[in-house]
This record gives C-alpha cells, structure tokens and sequence, in this order.
C-alpha cells in the first residue's frame, strides 16, 4: 500500500515555481497586448473604410466633381481605398515614387483619365487640358507637314530675285543683256576672235604661198656678200 501510494505521488507535477509563475504571466501579458493591438487596427481599419465609403458616395453625388485626389496614405489604407472605389465602380489609381508621399486619385468612369493624363501625374505634373490640347494640334501638325514634304519631293530653291533686278540701279535694266551680246575680244591682250582665226584657203592656196615664201628665202641666202 505505501509503495503504490509513493508512486502515484512521484508520478504528480511538482507545483510551479516562483520563477515560472512570473513567466506565465508575462507572457499571458503579453497575448492579451498583443490580442487588445489587432483588435484596434481591425477597428480602425473599419473606421477608415467607413469614412472613405462616404467620401465616395460624396464624390459620385456632385455632379461638378470629375476626379478627386487623396491626402498621401500607407499601403493598407491605400489597399482600403481601391477596394472601396472598385466596389463603387470608379476607376483609381496611386501615384507617387516614395511609399510615403504616394497618394491615390479616383475618376468617374465616363471621365477616365488618358494615358497622357496619367504619365503626366507620374511625372508629378499637374494635368492642364488645354495645354495638352495644344501639345496634340501641334504634333498633328507637324506630321501632316511631314507628309506632304514627303509626297511633294525634294524642294528645289529658287534665287527670291533675279541678279540683273538686284543692281538694276547700277547697270541699268538692258544694260548686262546688251553687253552680253556685243561683247567682242581685245586684241590687246592676245584675244583673237574666232572669225578671225577662220582660215578661208583652199588647201593648194595654202601650199602654193608656203611654197612661194620658202623659194624667196631660199634666194635671199643665195645672193652673194659684198665687201
């Protein structure tokens, strides 16, 4: 009887410690911090879905709103933020590089935004209209002048004014046209008019005055010397 009564109570716990009470505790402590933090943010995650809900409906029931852009916000809200627009059935977006500075902007659908719209809020630009309405006529202009250079040709340049007109006052109207057709070389400075280089014999005329001129120089070096 005594040795099965000393092995029921060597098989009992022994009663915690000091030590491990106070450890227990803290960490009893701890769970319920822990339980009393995750029940705030499911709360305020309720609060901020709840208040954004109504900025929304706000937004869809003024007729002069188009589009509305949000105070910067973390991820979760921002996460808040697109659920609730895409359940209203807008169209969000966030813009912004740092994860702090990124904010969300929301747009009625029939007032989409394009795609210039939005790679001007990436760039950090306010988004004008008429300055991109301009930017756009422009281009399109461009291009169609591009066109039709392309289907005209090369362009061929043309002097804006004939030389004889630019020093009329100086030359007179007629005067370089004249001068044009009444020009005629200089014999003073080796200048031979081609009439004049023309040589009308016949080719036995020809031979006969060589012949005639070499038959006198040759008598000329015939005569005899006097002393």
């Amino acid at each position: 009887m005594a040795d099965l009564l000393g092995s029921i109570l060597s098989s009992m716990e022994k009663p915690p410690s000091l030590g491990d009470q106070e450890t227990r505790r803290k960490a009893r402590e701890q769970a319920a911090r822990l339980k009393k933090l995750q029940e705030q943010e499911k709360q305020q995650k309720v609060e901020f879905r709840k208040r954004m809900e109504k900025e929304v409906s706000d937004f869809i029931q003024d007729s002069g709103q188009i589009k509305k852009k949000f105070q910067p916000m973390n991820k979760i809200e921002r996460s808040i933020l697109h659920d609730v627009v895409e359940v209203a059935g807008l169209t969000s977006f966030s813009f912004g590089e740092d994860d702090e500075c990124r904010y969300v902007m929301i747009f009625k659908k029939e007032f989409a935004p394009s795609d210039e719209e939005l790679d001007s809020y990436r760039r950090g630009e306010e988004w004008d209209p008429q300055k991109a309405e301009e930017k756009r006529r422009l281009k399109e202009l461009a291009q169609q002048q591009e066109e039709e250079a392309a289907q005209q040709g090369p362009v061929v340049v043309s002097p804006a004014s004939d030389y004889k007109d630019k020093y009329s006052h100086l030359i007179g109207k007629g005067a370089a046209k004249d001068a044009a057709h009444m020009l005629q070389a200089n014999k003073t400075y080796g200048c031979v008019p081609v009439a004049n280089k023309r040589d009308t014999r016949s080719i036995e005329e020809a031979m006969n005055e060589i012949r005639a001129k070499k038959r006198l120089r040759q008598s000329g070096e015939e005569l005899p010397s006097t002393s």
